[in-house]
């Protein structure tokens, strides 16, 4: 009997999987333990074996695409089992389903016509996108009404964008025979705005939000001519303001004050000429007669225009910017820095590394010392769980990887119980096998405190975003070599900024800056993480 697979959670974060490859096909004969495909967490890779025997029979996502937790990845049985009961239909539809399909195809194409047909002269103006961002648009105000005569160039309405009010203006003559969009209402971009046309004409059928509007475009020829003419215009420097974008009021102020505006440099959208330009416009002033041949106007550049890239994001980047969001937007965030001076420990550094097959670094020395501060600060090691807050016993701390997807957290379990080697044998392991996807799912879970080092890339001070169910994160700086007051006297110091971020509901600002004072003391000190 056949056997539905679903998609696995395979971390307690996961709630939708990505299949990065199939190692299996429908048809392929499947044996227990079978690598059946890749799965892309929002943590890594993980290879997902069958725990079933037969026939690969369905495949529910495709590779490269992502799928929730527990919806149907794979159904396995015997060689052609009948499985359209398990999946709806879709793995064997039958000719009826095919018959019903190609029928109900003719239909939707000939109703498609139906919706197209326009009185002759009749033009359909759809929501204009008036930003890259646009996806509706509000009227905020009609300026012309049904049955007036529109003019090419007059201002038919306000709209509203995502990020402004913008006068929009008829490119046809004639009369205004329909508002698709009530004055305050809102429309998606491309569906019917106005309809203009003679006057008596019934539009009454007409409605069709795009395709009418494709419909009834102008033929090629005619669009040629009105490019050609839009093109020109400019060349030919002619004083026409038919063909310059210009609102309707800077357009009256610069007949006023007898201003060419095929002269102006328009500032508002797509270079559209707007009130303030006239206001400021300036004649230029006329070259002089004896004025030399070099004092002419540079001759133009030639740029390379760059080319705009998209890369789809990975399930790991997805992720990142769901848990990030979730964290900056529901735990109120709060700030505590201090400044380090790191001499002593660089001192401690060199002896332990003068040791034989020893060799730690200053992210090793700060994961050590956080990790006993945290045994005396265990509110600071604490979870927000809504009614309750949850203190955890274990102190296991998260240290973030960049990866080429974005950014990963392993976590060394009981840090607080390693030794520098240990800790940085860790930490040398993990950000390896981070970088290549080897990591597994329980080696990325359980963290109760996070750090994140940008150290290494010469940042002095940053700060970072609680990695939830975490309550803090420390933020590690760069040592820099400057002078500091010593017992009264100016000498060449090397410090570290170390910057806590809180969630506020659990760690209270005394409790933060106390944390730092005693990490700021084992840091200063080495020595007292012996006592």
């Amino acid at each position: 009997m056949a056997e539905v697979i679903t998609m696995p959670r395979l971390s307690d974060t996961m709630t939708e999987g990505k299949v990065a490859k199939w190692h299996k096909k429908v048809g392929d004969k499947v044996k227990e333990g079978d690598i059946l495909a890749e799965i892309e967490t929002d943590k890594a890779v993980q290879d997902f074996e069958s725990e079933i025997e037969g026939t690969l029979l369905y495949v529910g996502v495709e590779e490269g695409a992502a799928a929730a937790v527990d919806s149907v990845l794979a159904i396995i049985g015997n060689e052609g089992e009948d499985i359209s009961g398990l999946t709806g239909g879709a793995a064997a539809p039958s000719a009826g389903t095919e018959e019903k399909k190609s029928e109900e195809q003719p239909k939707a194409e000939t109703a498609a016509p139906a919706a197209a047909e326009v009185p002759a002269g009749v033009e359909i103006i759809t929501m204009p996108r008036l930003s890259d961002t646009m996806t509706e648009g509000k009227v905020a105000k009609w300026h012309k009404n049904v049955g007036d005569t529109v003019k090419e160039g007059d201002l038919l309405a306000e709209i509203e964008t995502d990020k402004a009010v913008q006068d929009f203006e008829s490119e046809f003559n004639g009369v205004l025979l329909k508002q698709g969009v009530e004055e305050g209402g809102a429309a998606p971009v491309d569906s019917v705005l106005a309809i203009i046309g003679p006057a008596g004409t019934d539009v009454s059928a007409v409605g069709a939000p795009k395709a009418a509007g494709q419909s009834i475009e102008k033929p090629a020829e005619q669009k040629a001519e009105v490019k050609t003419e839009e093109k020109a215009a400019p060349a030919a420097n002619s004083s026409s303001s038919d063909r310059v974008a210009i609102s309707p009021l800077a357009k009256k102020m610069a007949q006023d004050k007898g201003v060419d505006i095929n002269s102006v440099q328009g500032s508002g959208e797509n270079g559209r000429i707007v009130k303030k330009d006239i206001e400021n416009y300036q004649p230029a002033a006329k070259p002089a007669a004896s004025a030399p041949a070099a004092s002419a106007a540079p001759a133009a550049v030639n740029f390379v225009q760059g080319e705009d890239t998209e890369t789809p994001n990975s399930q790991v980047r997805n992720i990142i910017a769901k848990r990030l969001s979730e964290s900056k937007f529901s735990a109120p965030h709060y700030y505590l820095m201090v400044e380090i001076n790191m001499d002593k420990a660089i001192e401690a550094r060199k002896e332990i590394n003068s040791l034989p097959d020893t060799k730690i670094s200053f992210n090793d020395m700060i994961i050590k010392a956080t990790a006993i501060a945290l045994r005396k600060h265990p509110q600071v090691n604490s979870s927000w769980a809504g009614d309750k807050i949850i203190h955890r016993g274990n102190i296991n701390i998260g240290v973030a990887v960049a990866i080429p997807d974005g950014l990963v957290v392993p976590v060394l379990k009981n840090t607080d119980q390693m030794t520098y080697t240990q800790i940085s044998a860790s930490v040398k392991d993990m950000a390896s096998r981070a970088k290549s996807k080897g990591l597994k799912a329980n080696e990325m879970e359980g963290s109760t405190f996070s750090i994140s080092n940008l150290g290494m890339f010469g940042i002095e001070t940053f700060t970072s975003i609680i990695n939830q169910p975490n309550s803090a994160i420390l933020s590690v700086g760069a040592i820099i070599e400057k002078p500091i007051v010593k017992d009264g006297q100016i000498v060449v110091g090397n410090t570290m900024k170390l910057s806590l971020a809180c969630d506020h509901r659990v760690v209270d600002g005394a409790t933060g800056a106390q944390f730092l004072q005693t990490l700021r003391t084992y840091l200063e000190s080495p020595l007292t993480l012996l006592l």
